[in-house]
């Protein structure tokens, strides 16, 4: 009997401790990578090929067409909340 005693005594508990801590840690990296991707992570900047586009003198009804690229220079995503706003200056 002694040896049977002996048995149940060298059994041990199982470490909820460090399953909890395990848990713990796998949610919080769950959660800073899923923060990670969403937004690129740094600053957007935005740069423009031309500053001015200069067609001179046009008649009313003629229509002009022209390009800009636009890029970003940055090292974080570029996105715009509002449509791009574009002045038209007259007399410039």
């Amino acid at each position: 009997m002694s040896k049977k005693h002996k048995r149940q005594k060298q059994k041990q508990k199982f470490p909820w401790i460090f399953l909890a801590f395990g848990g713990v840690f796998i949610a919080l990296a769950v959660f800073l990578f899923a923060r990670q991707g969403g937004d690129g992570g740094g600053t957007a900047t935005i740069a423009v090929d031309q500053q001015k586009i200069d067609y001179g003198d046009v008649k009313f009804g003629v229509n002009k067409t022209f390009a800009i690229k636009v890029t970003n220079t940055g090292n974080g995503t570029l996105r715009f909340k509002e449509d791009p706003y574009i002045e038209v200056v007259e007399g410039c």
